[in-house]
């Protein structure tokens, strides 16, 4: 399975995923500068955290114009895969790969922590690596994470079961207490409803290597490699 990692300037997650890809788990990796508009020879495209172009007006928002976006979006629309992480996340909402926004933490403060996040479901290609209702700590980094929908999107959502990731306490109790950032309903992450496309902020690459004492997020990446195994 081939993995591309989309580069903007200011990124700064694209060696994080290129390690845990290729370096973890022995996948082909590419690195694709966002001028670059020929993906095809791709499985995966990853689009990491980071500031791409320094977060100077809304994250996400100057990205969605890079000359590789509309080929990330054809990518997606052949039902191929497309994981977006943290300012990935971002990008892959301002780009209408995935419905919602995110938003400035509730306390609008930057927010670097390990925190606890629920598996919903493990019946999809990105969860098939963990049990459903699994606790796993995955590390947080951002300032703009809040998911916000408005109540007929956010109710699709729940309903289709495209929340793939809550943020939950250590006994997996889903409550504002729980919740770091504000999000509608704790979501951390979520899926469109074909199922090909997730977005998250928590960072499932920086607990993927042994030496990192967690490997709560291999899980992840597990799960898209069975579907070759």
């Amino acid at each position: 399975m081939k993995f591309g990692v989309i580069v903007f300037p200011g990124s700064n997650c694209d060696r994080d995923m290129a390690m845990v890809t290729e370096g973890v788990f022995g996948q082909p990796t590419r690195m694709v500068w966002h001028q670059e508009t020929d993906v095809s020879d791709l499985d995966v495209i990853a689009v990491p955290g980071g500031f791409s172009y320094g977060d100077y007006l809304r994250c996400g928002a100057i990205a969605r114009f890079s000359p590789v976006i509309k080929s990330v979006i054809e990518h997606a629309n052949q039902g191929k895969y497309v994981l977006g992480v943290c300012n990935g996340f971002q990008v892959l909402t301002e780009i209408g790969l995935l419905p919602g926004a995110l938003v400035r933490n509730r306390d609008l403060h930057f927010i670097c922590d390990r925190v606890p996040l629920k598996v919903e479901r493990n019946d999809t290609n990105w969860t098939r690596g963990y049990k459903t209702n699994q606790i796993i700590n995955i590390p947080i980094a951002h300032g703009e994470g809040r998911y916000h929908a408005d109540p007929e999107m956010l109710k699709k959502i729940e309903d289709n079961g495209q929340v793939l990731f809550r943020y939950c306490d250590v006994q997996g109790n889903v409550n504002e207490a729980a919740n770091p950032n504000g999000s509608l309903n704790n979501i951390a992450g979520i899926m469109n409803q074909q199922g090909n496309v997730l977005g998250m902020m928590p960072h499932p690459e920086r607990a993927s290597d042994r030496n990192l004492n967690n490997v709560d997020g291999k899980g992840l990446f597990e799960g898209l490699l069975n579907l070759i195994a």
